[in-house]
């Protein structure tokens, strides 16, 4: 009897290992927890998220003062998270679900040393990260941001840590307006995020 619930088990592992092989086995996609939901404090801020440096890396864009006369509105690298779970969401749907957070944890660049801003290291002539200087979410929520193309935008602190643990959403001009004007996909620059459109 042993025997054969062995050779049953093992039957059924290879079948399995078979259908992974062969493509027709799919995990669940980001069904599993809501982890990756927003949490609002009773008077509706938003509690700042942890763990988020261990989330989906999407990419950096930068805006040096040295760059834009001296007073670039966030002269820092815009290091931009997903949660893992929403990133599965939105590779198999092409779509933000409700509730997705984006994370931008600002960092400095390294002190200049030529005009542009930029300085030298062993690599060569460029732009380097320093310090972390601030926290910026977005939050996709229509039932509360309706009146903001279904987008509420959050600021924990332009400076370095340690953040806030909530902050209230900011004015629709503040934020979201430049999104509703020149944001690729809902309210998203996802041209900065070349991750999204990776096959």
């Amino acid at each position: 009897m042993k025997k054969r619930y062995t050779f049953a088990l093992t039957l059924a592992a290879v079948a399995a290992m078979g259908a992974i092989g062969h493509g027709s086995f799919k995990p669940a996609v980001a069904q599993q927890s809501e982890n990756w939901k927003p949490v609002w404090t009773a008077d509706g801020q938003l509690q700042l998220p942890t763990g988020y440096r261990e989330w989906v890396y999407l990419g950096s864009p930068l805006t040096p003062n040295a760059l834009n006369g001296g007073a670039a509105g966030f002269p820092e690298y815009h290091n931009v998270y997903m949660h893992p779970e929403v990133y599965a969401i939105y590779k198999e749907t092409k779509t933000f679900p409700e509730g997705t957070i984006l994370l931008k944890e600002l960092q400095l660049t390294l002190e200049a040393q030529e005009d542009d801003g930029s300085r030298s290291e062993v690599s060569g002539r460029g732009f380097f990260p320093g310090a972390y200087n601030g926290i910026d979410i977005a939050v996709k929520d229509s039932s509360r941001f309706a009146d903001s193309q279904n987008w509420g935008y959050f600021n924990f602190g332009h400076h370095a840590p340690p953040y806030a643990q909530t902050a209230a959403a900011a004015p629709t001009e503040a934020c979201a307006s430049c999104h509703i004007d020149n944001a690729d996909e809902d309210m998203v620059f996802t041209r900065f995020y070349a991750i999204l459109g990776a096959e």
